[in-house]
């Protein structure tokens, strides 16, 4: 006799879905280093950006019940340590340069791979996961005293003025051999972030016209008859 499951309410349908999609972090993560694949293809490289997701949802997923905490601080210290320690420089073999982060890692050595920029914008998802890790994981014990150590520090390295070259906005990507990539981050967009960020820092700020630099690059746009 065919089964006929009762219909979720949405409530239950959205809570599947995102358990599902929590999943994909967990499926896509290397234990060792805490590096999560770009996407579930074989082979495919770490992005730096999904790592900074995954740092910032691993709290979610212990708030609703779809991981433990003690998994959670492991996987999160794993990641933390591997950026702390990984080699930084402007030559060959390195995961970053000036704090920064090279867009896609191999996921089981943690170097730079497909030759990709030093991406500023994409550090900076990093980087807020990194925090979210440290102010989530506020125990008293020596794993959570660590995160949220290795999180400052992490954080503190970033030189976001070094990432504008000459200019007041922050450069969107960094090569070895060729220098900052031509276009810089401009316009209303998720830059937003980025500029938060660097403006925060308490070491290595972005120089003080950085925001009206990036303000001052908005386009007003009418669409669908608004402004």
């Amino acid at each position: 006799m065919l089964r006929v499951e009762p219909r979720l309410s949405d409530e239950d349908l959205l809570d599947r879905f995102q358990g599902a999609a929590f999943g994909y972090f967990l499926e896509t993560v290397n234990p060792e280093n805490g590096l999560v694949a770009d996407t579930s293809r074989p082979n495919w490289p770490a992005s730096i950006a999904v790592v900074g997701f995954a740092l910032s949802c691993y709290p979610v997923g212990v708030e609703r019940g779809w991981m433990t905490r003690d998994a959670a601080v492991k996987l999160t210290l794993a990641a933390l340590r591997f950026f702390w320690n990984s080699r930084q420089g402007n030559g060959d073999d390195v995961t970053g340069h000036k704090g920064f982060y090279y867009h896609f890692l191999d996921i089981r050595t943690g170097l730079r791979t497909w030759r990709c920029e030093l991406s500023m914008v994409d550090t900076a998802l990093l980087m807020a996961g990194v925090l979210v890790a440290g102010a989530y994981f506020t125990g008293d014990n020596d794993e959570e005293t660590e995160v949220r150590e290795l999180a400052e520090v992490l954080y503190r390295r970033v030189d976001w003025r070094w990432a504008q070259g000459s200019n007041s906005t922050l450069r969107q990507g960094w090569k070895p051999k060729s220098g900052f990539l031509r276009y810089g981050w401009e316009g209303y967009n998720e830059a937003t972030m980025l500029y938060v960020l660097a403006m925060a820092s308490p070491d290595k700020p972005a120089s003080d016209d950085s925001y009206a630099g990036w303000t001052a690059t908005y386009r007003w746009e009418n669409i669908y008859g608004y402004d």
